[in-house]
């Protein structure tokens, strides 16, 4: 199977999902609309396509359909169909929520698509945005009746609560009611790091390859993120349809230790110096899983990827092995990333193929910022604008 990156063709698969009607298994998520444009976007904007594939006016018509989503009492919407205009009122607001996840992709899709945030309430955002943390420090999803908090704790949440402030700057800060407790969301992710060194959900789950990290324990955190590279492509009991040899186990020992103070990065650390020795068949195709003794899914070369790259460590890891991964067993002949080997693309796998390919540096691809999964041309913009977003009024 071909290891190129199909350009061309992930970029059509691209447009078709911004701008045709998506396959009838999206129904569902129809109320995560603007998770689902920030992932379309986003790829087209690594490709280096956005600009030259779509007009001006194409843009423009994308970000008012952001702006339209925007919620009076602050942050914005997952989509248009629970907006009640006129009908709104203290009786059914609470069916009109405000979404996190939402208001975070909204602001980045902004950016890519080139607008100044001119209109964003970001004030209005942040004060709304301190009502969804919780005593424990981590963030809900929405508010419901009562001011009641939705949405289960997960770390992701605080992920989009940190960027949230960070985008919208502290001029926006300054007007807002009150400001988020970092110290106290520092404190939950501390109390979130399992015994092997990885994070997870919450204090006493299990480590997941898709919660970033804080600068804490970055020793047994880096043995962790390196060996959840692996062969094994299929789950038990799923048939193979690989194109690698038989899946060999986990390219890792368990709970090993990099060679650095605690908080800090050996940059010089081999793979040896954390106790890694895979064979040569081992790392002929080697993808990244989320958990211990799952198979390779594609979205994590970007969540344990980025996280390495974060850390400066992604040299830790065979680059090459997961390069074959994506583009051999993952990437589709139509365009996109399947989540497995074999399965049709997705949006948000397509993206996050993307993302992985693009912390190794792949020439094809922008250059990227994994602490926000945008270009670091996005980033740029973003840094260029902050300061400018404060109380904005219509």
């Amino acid at each position: 199977m071909s290891s190129i990156l199909k350009k061309s063709a992930h970029i059509r698969y691209h447009l078709r999902c911004l701008k045709t009607f998506l396959p009838a298994a999206y129904t569902s998520n129809d109320s995560q609309r603007m998770t689902l444009a920030f992932f379309t976007l986003c790829a087209l904007d690594l490709l280096g396509a956005l600009d030259t594939h779509t007009t001006e006016a194409e843009r423009s018509a994308h970000a008012e359909w952001i702006y339209q989503c925007q919620h009076p009492d602050g942050g914005f919407r997952g989509f248009t169909g629970t907006d009640l205009g006129d009908r709104r009122t203290e009786r059914n607001h609470h069916w009109d929520p405000a979404n996190i996840a939402a208001t975070y992709f909204a602001l980045v899709s902004l950016a890519i698509l080139g607008d100044d945030l001119a209109r964003v309430e970001g004030s209005k955002c942040l004060t709304w945005l301190k009502r969804l943390q919780l005593q424990d420090g981590t963030f809900g999803e929405a508010l419901s009746l009562g001011e009641e908090v939705q949405g289960g704790r997960d770390v992701r949440f605080c992920f989009c609560a940190a960027a949230i402030r960070w985008i919208l700057g502290r001029e926006a800060e300054a007007e807002a009611e009150g400001n988020i407790d970092v110290d106290r969301m520092m404190r939950f992710f501390e109390a979130s790091q399992t015994y092997e060194g990885g994070f997870a959900n919450g204090p006493f789950h299990e480590a997941q390859g898709n919660t970033w990290p804080s600068s804490e324990s970055i020793d047994r955190l880096l043995g962790w993120l390196v060996s959840r590279q692996t062969s094994i492509l299929q789950e038990e009991g799923c048939p193979a349809v690989s194109a690698t040899p038989e899946p060999q186990s986990v390219i890792a020992v368990e709970g090993t230790h990099a060679s650095s103070t605690e908080g800090e990065v050996d940059q010089g650390a081999t793979r040896e110096d954390i106790g890694i020795e895979p064979s040569e068949d081992e790392l002929r195709t080697a993808g990244f899983a989320g958990r211990c003794n799952k198979a390779a899914d594609t979205c994590y070369a970007f969540w344990a990827g980025g996280s390495l790259m974060m850390l400066s460590s992604l040299h830790l890891v065979d680059q090459d092995a997961l390069s074959r991964y994506l583009l051999s067993e993952t990437q589709h002949q139509i365009g996109g990333f399947g989540k497995l080997p074999g399965d049709p693309p997705d949006i948000m796998h397509s993206c996050l193929g993307l993302a992985g390919l693009a912390c190794m540096g792949h020439p094809d691809l922008k250059p990227f910022d994994p602490s926000l999964c945008i270009s670091m041309e996005t980033r740029d913009r973003l840094e260029g604008l902050k300061g400018q977003v404060a109380g904005y009024s219509p």
